[in-house]
């Protein structure tokens, strides 16, 4: 793996909103977290080569700046007055169930309760994502075949 592959894995990680994220290949470990959660935007990533008859020791460790946590505080209360479809399972976010479909949901669309909103695959498991709210997609927060978390928001519905 070399050090462009390891930046845009940097990059897809902080993206995601994963905390940590462990990664295993032959002779390659890396560990990615994202934030301290204590408002710090930093990610950390160290890569460890294991050798023969030699103790294993971080080869590189690359913190990376991110968003600064006051524009982030300012969305957050502009953001208040919507309610936030957060993801009820970790899986692979998608906004259309086929590739020459449209999306269940775009911005500006009225939904109302039991709408599908999206699908999350899980397992190979596809899992149609139903609103329980009544309102108007402000913002759409993951793009589509994103890796999300349990309670990963995903949604800003203005339920005015």
């Amino acid at each position: 793996m070399n050090i462009k592959e390891i930046q845009n894995l940097i990059k897809f990680v902080a993206k995601s909103g994963a905390t940590e994220v462990k990664l295993e290949m032959n002779d390659v470990k890396i560990t990615i977290r994202t934030g301290d959660g204590h408002g710090k935007g930093e990610t950390t990533i160290i890569q460890q080569v294991p050798n023969m008859g030699m103790p294993q020791q971080p080869v590189a460790q690359l913190p990376v700046e991110s968003t600064p946590v006051s524009t982030e505080a300012t969305s957050v209360e502009e953001d208040s007055k919507y309610i936030t479809v957060k993801s009820p399972i970790i899986g692979t976010f998608y906004r259309k169930s086929s590739p020459d479909l449209p999306s269940f949901v775009e911005v500006g669309d009225t939904i109302k309760d039991g709408d599908v909103l999206c699908i999350i695959e899980a397992m190979k498991l596809f899992n149609e994502i139903e609103s329980e709210v009544s309102g108007k997609i402000v913002k759409v927060l993951v793009d589509d075949a994103s890796p999300v978390e349990f309670d990963q928001p995903l949604f800003l519905v203005d339920p005015s």
